[in-house]
């Protein structure tokens, strides 16, 4: 594409040097095109912006010349900037994500958080031209290309807001190169950002400290397991992980949980009118200490006006049991800004799995329609003591949320069918499934007692 780019009617300056442009790999064959080829993802991950970025730590995978001239051919024969359109590139790729983050083997599953709960966190959010939008952590970009079809789809942009959306919307971070690497080419596949302009997905760790800039919107699923480490080699030459703690004066409470931090940064992130959508494990909910007195101050500082109780069997990542925090930032003031917050169960009584039962969007359009992103202060309860004691949405006033021991916001109402109706259990495969995300889960909890045990001895 960068090739196609820099001949006419296009005719731009896309960075890459002659001696290491498309025509180069096209004019060798055999040993001669591994080594060139080596070297040529060397020297573009040199580059400065977006072109520099995709190929950071580029390696060769293809050991046979004979395959990799044979593909070259293949990709050469196709016109990618003007026969395939934005949205079937886009598509294509989006596919190929998700098919590699069902590999469970290669771990690309951690990063890529299921579509159809991104769809509705956009949904529920409403982002409006002219906005930015960021995430701290954002793996492949799902949420940014959800965002991005949401603005197209309902909103007649004119030329101004069309450039916008494409250079000035949206700014994410993701350590990981490979990971990043797959944000950014399914960004420029999307037509988002310039192959020889600066990269919107800095490298550097999010957590580490306050950049200074502030967005409309925050919308992430920061990254499991509670803890961010840092390896590195002892005295007897053996490797350790040391827990990494962030000092930052403007976190409420120091910890190494990793998504407590997240959330203390996303809540820095945000414009004083900022709003935010963030995935969250249970841990957030109910863990004492530093997360009680997060809890506290995001309740004080922020309108916490809603959580969705999220389902298990929808991540490549087992064990996790997950929530969606939305919260709307505010100026300082005396009072607390949430009044009340409002819970969707989506998690008692629901069976899914990745494969025979996957989330959709369609089993998400209850809360949405719940959440009422027209106007959310014209919400009603499902919920009904006597009336409908079985409805997943109901609310909770802030002085009820304070008065729980540590402040915990784990809260289910529902009572679970499978303890009292052994006549309807789910199918026998949904049922082993909750079982093993249930022991992933226990197992997860107790490595992160013994990881806290062996630190303090």
């Amino acid at each position: 594409m960068a090739d196609e780019y820099s001949k006419a009617p296009y005719n731009r300056d896309v960075g890459i040097p002659d001696d290491y442009n498309w025509q180069s790999l096209k004019s060798k064959r055999g040993a001669a095109l591994e080594v060139h080829y080596v070297g040529l993802l060397h020297e573009l991950g040199l580059k400065k912006g977006m072109l520099g970025q995709i190929f950071t730590k580029a390696q060769n995978k293809i050991q046979d010349p004979a395959k990799l001239y044979r593909l070259i051919v293949m990709i050469d024969g196709q016109q990618w900037v003007s026969d395939v359109s934005a949205d079937v590139k886009g598509k294509i790729y989006e596919g190929l994500l998700e098919k590699n983050a069902e590999d469970t083997k290669s771990g690309a599953g951690q990063y890529f958080t299921p579509r159809a709960l991104i769809k509705a966190m956009v949904a529920c959010m409403q982002p409006e031209p002219n906005r930015t939008i960021a995430d701290p952590a954002c793996g492949t970009g799902g949420f940014f290309l959800a965002a991005y079809d949401f603005l197209k789809e309902n909103h007649p942009l004119d030329t101004k807001q069309k450039d916008f959306l494409k250079h000035g919307t949206f700014f994410g971070n993701e350590i990981v190169a490979n990971t990043r690497r797959l944000c950014l080419m399914n960004m420029f596949l999307h037509n988002i950002g310039e192959i020889d302009g600066d990269s919107m997905v800095s490298p550097n760790d999010a957590l580490v400290a306050d950049n200074g800039a502030r967005y409309d919107y925050v919308l992430a699923n920061p990254p499991f397991g509670k803890k961010s480490s840092m390896t590195f080699t002892n005295e007897e030459g053996e490797q350790e992980k040391d827990s990494l703690t962030y000092n930052r004066q403007d976190f409420w409470a120091t910890t190494s949980n990793k998504q407590v931090n997240f959330v203390q940064h996303i809540r820095t992130m945000l414009k004083s009118t900022g709003r935010a959508a963030v995935v969250v494990p249970d841990n957030v909910l109910f863990e004492g200490g530093a997360g009680e007195i997060v809890r506290k101050k995001l309740m004080e500082n922020t309108d916490l006006h809603t959580i969705l109780r999220l389902p298990t069997g929808i991540f490549y990542a087992h064990g996790v049991k997950a929530n969606v925090l939305f919260f709307d930032n505010r100026e300082a003031g005396k009072d607390p800004w949430t009044k009340e917050t409002w819970y969707y169960d989506y998690r008692t009584n629901v069976h899914h799995t990745l494969k025979k039962k996957p989330m959709t969007f369609e089993h998400l359009q209850d809360f949405v329609a719940c959440y009422h992103p027209q106007n959310r202060h014209q919400r009603k309860a499902t919920w009904q003591e006597t009336e409908n004691p079985e409805g997943r949405w109901r609310k909770y006033s802030y002085e009820e949320l304070i008065a729980r021991d540590k402040t915990s916001l784990d809260l289910f109402w529902l009572k679970d069918k499978s303890l009292s109706d052994l006549d309807n259990l789910p199918e026998p495969d949904i049922l082993a499934a909750e079982i093993i995300e249930n022991i992933e889960a226990g197992l997860n909890s107790f490595r992160e007692v013994l990881n806290g045990l062996s630190e303090n001895e």
